[in-house]
C-alpha cells in the first residue's frame, strides 16, 4: 500500500490532517494510522491532496478546420497531467453521416495506448435524425452521460433539433452542453467586418459581440424549460450570457454553467498586437472586456459558475494559424490550456477561495455533472486512487519553452503563477511528479 502524509486531504467533509492509503488503483483507507512493512510512505508535509482535478472540457486529436488539433491523446493527457489533471472528458464528435456509436469506437481508438490520464467522452450530435435518435440508449450503456450540440458552425442543429435531443436523453438523465453562439449573426458580422477591410484578427471579437452569445445562451435555456431538462452552458464569456443564466434559474431551472481560466485573465485588447501576434488568441468565443472578466470573477466567488475547464483546443501559431492570415474567417479557433488549468485558476483567485472552493469547481463539480462521482472527484475509501498532491509555495512562470503542450505558444507566457503539483497518481500509479511526466500511461477510459 501507498500511504500519503503529512498533507491536508480535501474531502467532502472539509479538510483533515489524516493519512490516505490506496493500493490496486483505489483508495482504502482514511484516518489516523501508520505505515505497516512493506508500504510505500509518500511525504505531503505542507500540501494539499486533492481528488485528481477533472477538465470537463477539451478537443484532442480533433479534425476541424480543414486541420487537426496540435495536441493528441498522448501530448495532451502528458500535458494535463503535469498540470495535476487525472481525467479529461474529451468530445467524441459525429460529423455528418456518421453515427454516433461509430464516432464514440473513433475516439476510443485515438485514445487507446495514448492515456496518461483518464479519457471519458462527451458525444458532439451534429447529424439528428432517428438512426442518431435511436442509438441514444446504446450510447448510455457505453458509459455515455453527456452530450453537445451547437448553434453555430457547419456542425450547429436547428432549435428543433436540439429540443429533440434534449426528450430522447432525458429518460435516462443525460445532460446536454451547447456551445451558445447565434451561428446566423456571426456569418453576417463577419462579412461585414470582411466588407469593411478588416481582415486581421482584431476582426474577431467585433464580429461574436457578448450579444451573440447572451441571445443562444437564452434560446438554449428556453429550449430546456420546454424539455423540463437540465442545460449545461460550456465556456460561458460574457456577463450578460451570466445575466441570462441567472433569469434561466430564476424560472426554476436546473442550469450549469463552466467558464475557463483565459476568460477570467485575459482580456480583448490581445486583439490589438502588431502583426499577426494576436491570431494566437483567436477562440470562440473570444476573449472579453474588463466587465465581462470582473462579473465572471464576481460569479466563481458567489458559486453562480458549476465547473471550470479549458476548452483546450491548440493550433500552432507558425503552421496552422497562420491560415488566416489574409482573412481572420480562416484562423483555427481555439486556445490551448490543458497543462496550465489548475495554476491560472488559483492565480486568479488566491485566497479569495478556499481549497473546497478549487476541489468543487476543478474535481468534485465535474465528477457529478459528469456523472463520475464519488468514484471520482472526492477522497474517499472505495473512491478511484486519482490524487494530485499541491505544493501552494512553489513560484515559477508559464513559459512555451517549459510546457508540455505540443505548441509553440502559450497564452499565459510570462504569467508568474504560486503553486504546482508535487505528486500526480493516476489509478495508483504515479504520473507526474514536479510538473514533470513519468511517463506512466495510467490512464483508462471511463463509463459513466
Amino acid at each position: 500500500m501507498k500511504i500519503i502524509k503529512n498533507g491536508t486531504l480535501v474531502t467532502p467533509e472539509g479538510l483533515k490532517n489524516e493519512s490516505l492509503g490506496f493500493e490496486n488503483g483505489k483508495i482504502v483507507r482514511i484516518g489516523t494510522f501508520e505505515a505497516g512493512e512493506g508500504d510505500e510512505v509518500i511525504d505531503a508535509a505542507g500540501c494539499y491532496v486533492y481528488p485528481g482535478f477533472i477538465d470537463g472540457h477539451t478537443h484532442l486529436d480533433l479534425e476541424v478546420a480543414g486541420t487537426v488539433t496540435a495536441d493528441d491523446f498522448e501530448t495532451g493527457t502528458t500535458a494535463a497531467v503535469c498540470g495535476g489533471t487525472t481525467c479529461v472528458v474529451d468530445f467524441a464528435t459525429q460529423y455528418a453521416g456518421d453515427t454516433v456509436l461509430n464516432a464514440l469506437n473513433t475516439w476510443k481508438k485515438k485514445a487507446e495506448g495514448k492515456m496518461h490520464c483518464n479519457v471519458a467522452f462527451h458525444m458532439a450530435i451534429c447529424d439528428w435524425n432517428e438512426k442518431t435518435k435511436a442509438d441514444l440508449p446504446a450510447l448510455r450503456e457505453e458509459g455515455v452521460t453527456s452530450f453537445k450540440v451547437y448553434m453555430a458552425y457547419d456542425t450547429a442543429l436547428e432549435d428543433a433539433e436540439i429540443l429533440e435531443v434534449l426528450e430522447a436523453i432525458k429518460p435516462f438523465g443525460g445532460i446536454l452542453g451547447c456551445h451558445c453562439e447565434n451561428g446566423g449573426l456571426v456569418t453576417e458580422l463577419q462579412k461585414q467586418q470582411i466588407g469593411a477591410g478588416h481582415t486581421g484578427p482584431s476582426a474577431h471579437p467585433l464580429s461574436r459581440p457578448a450579444a451573440v452569445e447572451a441571445e443562444a445562451v437564452n434560446r438554449f435555456c428556453y429550449l430546456g424549460y420546454l424539455a423540463d431538462a437540465p442545460v449545461n452552458i460550456v465556456h460561458l464569456s460574457t456577463k450578460l450570457g451570466l445575466e441570462e443564466i441567472r433569469e434561466a434559474r430564476k424560472r426554476g431551472q436546473t442550469v450549469y454553467a463552466e467558464s475557463c481560466p483565459q476568460y477570467m485573465l485575459l482580456d480583448d485588447s490581445l486583439y490589438n498586437l502588431p502583426g499577426f501576434e494576436s491570431a494566437k488568441y483567436v477562440c470562440s468565443p473570444p476573449l472579453r472586456k474588463e466587465e465581462d472578466i470582473k462579473a465572471l470573477r464576481e460569479a466563481v466567488i458567489n458559486g453562480e459558475i458549476d465547473t471550470i475547464a479549458t476548452d483546450h483546443c491548440s493550433f500552432s501559431y507558425e503552421k496552422q494559424k497562420i491560415a488566416g492570415i489574409d482573412d481572420f474567417r480562416k484562423i483555427p479557433n481555439g486556445a490551448p490550456g490543458i497543462e496550465h488549468r489548475p495554476a491560472v485558476f488559483m492565480h486568479i483567485f488566491g485566497d479569495k477561495l478556499t481549497p473546497q472552493d478549487y476541489c468543487r469547481l476543478m474535481s468534485r463539480g465535474p465528477a457529478e455533472v459528469f456523472g463520475m462521482y464519488p468514484q471520482k472527484g472526492a477522497l474517499l475509501e472505495g473512491s478511484d486512487a486519482d490524487i494530485t498532491i499541491w505544493d501552494p509555495s512553489v513560484r515559477w512562470t508559464i513559459s512555451a519553452g517549459n510546457m508540455h503542450q505540443n505548441l509553440d505558444y502559450t497564452p499565459y507566457e510570462g504569467v508568474e503563477v504560486k503553486g504546482r503539483p508535487k505528486y500526480v497518481f493516476v489509478n495508483g500509479e504515479l504520473a507526474a511528479k514536479d510538473g514533470e511526466p513519468t511517463n506512466m500511461r495510467a490512464g483508462t477510459y471511463v463509463a459513466r
